[in-house]
């Protein structure tokens, strides 16, 4: 089951994804995916307990995908993210294609694919037998305006590209 709603997520992560196509944003590293288990701190010094003044100066000019009371991910700019709400969750995702982030804007063009064809461009067999792909997003849940949980997750399409078959 667990496994299960993390395969919805990324999906609908990756949908998100492709909404960046035709934009510039800045591209998180490896590095900033590191999550310090003992102390759920991000390398960028983001714990349990902070605000979203201190979320923002660290990770506001990414994409932030947003998710309210369970409702479907969205890309919304950082000042519009509704923070103080109930419920909120927050994920930073970047594609890495042989250990590179990528930009999916530029992704797209330098590939001459439409960005709806993205996920199945980076899905095929043929792709992922001459590239890995894997994705990485941190998440955050968010309640009343806080930080209670991140977490730092990644889905190695090579490895589990069998998942997202499309039927």
């Amino acid at each position: 089951m667990k496994r299960t709603a993390a395969i919805l997520t990324i999906l609908c992560l990756s949908c998100g994804m492709l909404s960046a196509c035709g934009s510039d944003t800045a591209l998180l590293t490896a590095t900033d995916y590191e999550l310090d288990k003992d102390t759920d701190e991000t390398s960028r010094g983001i714990s349990v307990g902070d605000d979203s003044e201190t979320f923002l100066a660290a990770y506001g000019e990414y994409e932030i995908l947003t998710s309210v009371d369970g409702g479907d991910y969205q890309l919304l700019a950082a000042e519009e993210i509704p923070f103080s709400e109930s419920s909120v969750k927050t994920i930073l995702p970047t594609f890495f294609i042989d250990g590179l982030a990528i930009g999916t804007d530029q992704f797209c063009k330098d590939n001459d694919i439409e960005k709806k064809d993205l996920l199945a461009y980076l899905n095929s067999e043929a792709y992922l037998s001459a590239h890995t792909v894997v994705y990485f997003y941190l998440s955050f849940s968010w309640e009343n305006g806080v930080i209670t949980e991140i977490s730092s997750e990644s889905m190695d399409y090579n490895a589990d590209a069998a998942y997202y078959d499309e039927e």
